[in-house]
């Protein structure tokens, strides 16, 4: 049996800390959301575990949620799509395949201004192939929300992963996926939910800012106007679980997230820094695990 597991590679993708993150699972899951999907890991671990009747996802990447739903809705075209193309790449040199990377890059730039729905198999079919040939795996977009990652010259990526992809697709048929702000999925949660919040995290340097995902910002503002909408979640009964970064890295005396959720748990843990240009800068940093103490499953 295939699990499913992330379909792409996602900057501050939770695979590496899915051990640390499982211990805070309620021991069972019947309904479960993730306003910050992401890369998915721990959606497609909860799906594998728990199987959980009642799903909802969602994200602020509208490019990364149609990838979710093509996936869920057509994944064999998905895969013939990709298995064309990565045949092609795996005949090609390396300077073909990089004139290739950049006519597809600016194809999907050009879907995303001006695509219509019809399109959206073939945007789904660029978004993981752009994910797997550029630089570090990262999604990032220009002010324009154009997608600007450049070639990584990679000689054998696996572009088609069709055991994953139909083990994703497998498991996403009973997931409800919304596109947007993460306040619409408050509708959704109740006191029989488990909610994960994985938001864009806040930059421990001034230098370590990542404009990434899409082309909306999430600053200190936005953390604090999270901050409330968890602890709303909180009152109505849901057992909750955040992740961030952790200030006191570079600052003992910055003391952000522990004011702000001051009545939850907050946990820190290790990870490792990956997208850091300086790979000497790459290393062992803390995470925070943010909880509440629901004890209602």
């Amino acid at each position: 049996m295939v699990f499913a597991k992330p379909f792409v590679k996602w900057v501050g993708g939770k695979t590496q800390l899915l051990d640390e993150i499982k211990q805070k699972y309620p021991p069972r899951i019947k309904k479960y959301c993730e306003p910050f999907v992401g890369g998915g890991a721990v959606l497609f671990d909860i799906l594998n575990t728990f199987h959980p009747k009642e799903v909802l996802i969602n994200d602020i990447n509208v490019e990364l949620i149609n990838t979710y739903t093509q996936i869920k809705k057509n994944c064999a075209d998905l895969i013939y799509e990709l298995s064309k193309i990565q045949n092609k790449y795996r005949s090609s040199s390396n300077e073909e395949n990089k004139i290739f990377f950049y006519e597809k890059r600016d194809r999907y730039n050009e879907l995303i201004i001006y695509g219509k729905e019809s399109d959206n198999l073939e945007k789904a079919t660029l978004f993981i192939l752009l994910n797997k040939t550029c630089f570090n795996g990262l999604y990032r977009v220009n002010s324009k929300g154009l997608f600007n990652v450049p070639f990584n010259n990679a000689k054998n990526p696996l572009i088609c992963d069709e055991g994953n992809l139909k083990a994703c697709s497998k498991q996403l048929q009973n997931v409800k996926m919304l596109t947007g702000d993460y306040k619409k999925c408050k509708s959704f949660i109740d006191d029989k939910t488990f909610v994960y919040l994985d938001p864009p995290y806040r930059p421990i340097t001034e230098t370590s800012a990542f404009t990434s995902y899409s082309e909306n910002q999430f600053a200190d503002r936005e953390q604090i106007e999270l901050g409330n909408f968890i602890e709303e979640l909180s009152l109505k009964g849901a057992q909750i679980l955040a992740s961030n970064s952790d200030p006191k890295n570079t600052d003992k005396d910055d003391n952000f997230f522990d004011d702000l959720y001051s009545n939850f748990e907050i946990q820190r843990i290790q990870a490792s820094r990956m997208i850091n240009s300086n790979a000497k800068k790459r290393g062992a940093i803390n995470e925070l695990l943010i909880s509440n103490t629901a004890s209602i499953f």
